[in-house]
Parts: C-alpha cells; sequence; structure tokens
C-alpha cells in the first residue's frame, strides 16, 4: 500500500507540473499549427495515465473483501456521477450556467470516496 500512495503522489504532483506548464505554454502557442497545440494540451494527460496504472496495480494487489469494497464504491460512484452529471445537464435548459467536462472526473472521484466510506461501515 506503500508503494500505491508513492505512485499516486508522484502522479499527481507530475500532472500538477505538467498542466501548469501546458497552459503556460499555449499561451506563447497560439501561432502554432493545430498538432503541436493539441499534443501540448494533451501532455498532462501522460502523468493520468499513471495514475490510472497505479491504480489497478493496487486493485490486483488486493484481497478479496478489499476488492469487493472498491467493487461496491465504484459501482456507486458510477452510477452516481451518472445521475448527477445527466441532472445538471438537464439543468442547463432551464437557465443554469454550463459546466466544462472537466467537472466529470471530480464528481466520480467525490462519489468513489463516499461510496467507500458506505462500504467499509457495511463490512465493519
Amino acid at each position: 500500500m506503500k508503494r500505491y500512495y508513492y505512485e499516486m503522489a508522484a502522479s499527481l504532483t507530475l500532472y500538477m507540473i505538467m498542466l501548469a506548464g501546458s497552459l503556460t505554454l499555449l499561451q506563447h502557442l497560439e501561432n502554432a499549427s493545430t498538432a503541436l497545440r493539441v499534443t501540448v494540451t494533451l501532455m498532462p494527460m501522460l502523468p493520468a495515465a499513471l495514475m490510472c496504472w497505479a491504480i489497478v496495480r493496487n486493485l490486483r494487489q488486493m484481497d478479496e473483501m478489499h476488492l469487493r469494497i472498491q467493487f461496491e464504491a465504484l459501482g456507486f460512484a458510477f452510477a452516481a456521477s451518472a445521475l448527477l452529471t445527466f441532472s445538471y445537464g438537464f439543468l442547463e435548459n432551464v437557465g443554469f450556467p454550463h459546466l466544462n467536462w472537466t467537472f466529470v472526473w471530480p464528481v466520480m472521484g467525490l462519489m468513489w470516496i463516499i461510496g467507500l466510506q458506505v462500504a467499509r461501515r457495511r463490512y465493519q
């Protein structure tokens, strides 16, 4: 588990650095080719992929009970995130401000945390 936290912290740190770097670099590449701007824009996705890899590796090392807790938490996160994001999308039809797609991941992460808390209590 210690290795998982190290990998996640390193990936998240690298993500923040690459995000800041890509946003700064994009300001100076207004006249550059689309291919270059797309490449720079997607740079932060490399450490995001490393986060996914760390999560999958951690799941593979869990015992059956912890996997069941994670499965329930992820199931809850999937369903709750869908309900929340679709509901908000419908609310935009009646004048609520438009939200960027980048808000979906934080909603999913928050729902995963809530799902973990509920599932852990269930199996205590």
